[in-house]
């Protein structure tokens, strides 16, 4: 069962973006500052400069760890999706991205995660306090996308959860229906692409099992499906999945969560299991047509909850961070 970061109350992503209290006080110049090295496989999705793996470097770089600090730069130089605070307003972080993006003609992904009764309450349970504080914070989201051009995974594990149980029947209804409409207001920003999270091939395992419940929750209106969000699935097996789904679907296309999973999954660990790598970096080179990227949906470094001696959910765990440079195969 796949398991989700907490979304990021503080990303770092600027300083500036978080202490604004609304999106037009955003210097773009400044935000767009302090850029990283362009990957010249990755043309197409925004790298954030102030990302938890650049700040860490220059904290090693400081110390003296100039080795571990070259290792990182795997993580820091590769466009990570920014997943947008669920307890604060996401239109800072939003516009800040953006805006940066923006200017470097790109797309920014983000993870739209904030849905009522949020993974089973478990290591990363929360969300909206309600329906119509959802609506609320996703019409936020939508707003500050405006018409740039970016990518949201939307919900991650909803849907899975639903399919599984694990989700109480009673909350089904209105789920199906609040990601429906999130779907429909985020197509209204002319530059967004939406992709309604399918869970990984691990845990339905029968893909047509997710078919109805995804028509349901919107997919038929959004650009697509995601699969293997935070889980460490191989390449292989999350592709050959993925087609198969993208045909009972009437051929909606996908992407797929790369970003720990190149030395696949650990047996029956999906918290901090260690020995992991880095999977293929983001591109959109993926030699399947209905497969439209490999991305890194999950920061990697970010913590999976407290297991294996990590920190909360969601948290920067620069030694994991370093483990997955180091078994990096890309």
């Amino acid at each position: 069962m796949s398991r989700l970061i907490r979304t990021f109350a503080v990303l770092s992503v600027f300083g500036l973006a978080v202490g604004c209290s609304s999106g037009a006080d955003v210097d773009e110049a400044a935000v767009a500052g302090a850029r990283s090295k362009d990957p010249a496989h990755s043309t197409s999705f925004w790298v954030d400069p102030a990302s938890p793996a650049a700040e860490q470097i220059q904290m090693w770089e400081r110390e003296g760890r100039t080795q571990d600090a070259a290792l990182l730069k795997r993580i820091a130089e590769e466009p990570a999706a920014l997943w947008p605070a669920g307890e604060l307003d996401p239109g800072p972080v939003i516009k800040a991205a953006t805006a940066a993006a923006r200017q470097e003609g790109r797309t920014a992904v983000f993870v739209a995660y904030d849905i009522p009764h949020r993974d089973c309450g478990q290591h990363s349970a929360g969300g909206a306090a309600d329906a119509d504080a959802y609506r609320a914070w996703i019409g936020k989201f939508a707003e500050a996308l405006g018409n740039s051009k970016a990518l949201v995974v939307l919900e991650p594990d909803a849907v899975a959860h639903m399919v599984d149980g694990c989700t109480p029947g009673e909350y089904q209804g209105e789920r199906e229906q609040l990601l429906s409409e999130a779907v429909v207001r985020l197509k209204q920003q002319s530059g967004t692409k939406v992709y309604l999270d399918a869970g990984n091939p691990a845990w339905i395992q029968d893909p047509w099992k997710l078919v109805e419940p995804l028509k349901r929750a919107g997919v038929e209106e959004a650009d697509g499906f995601s699969l293997n969000v935070s889980n460490f699935q191989t390449d292989a097996v999350t592709k050959k999945y993925g087609v198969r789904l993208s045909r009972d679907l009437g051929g909606k296309h996908f992407v797929v969560d790369t970003s720990r999973n190149g030395n696949g999954p650990l047996p029956g660990a999906w918290c901090n299991p260690p020995g992991r790598g880095l999977g293929t970096r983001p591109t959109t080179d993926t030699g399947e047509a209905s497969l439209d990227a490999y991305l890194w949906i999950k920061r990697p470094g970010a913590s999976d909850g407290t297991c294996e001696g990590g920190p909360d959910a969601g948290q920067w765990w620069p030694e994991y961070a370093l483990e997955l440079a180091r078994n990096s195969k890309a």
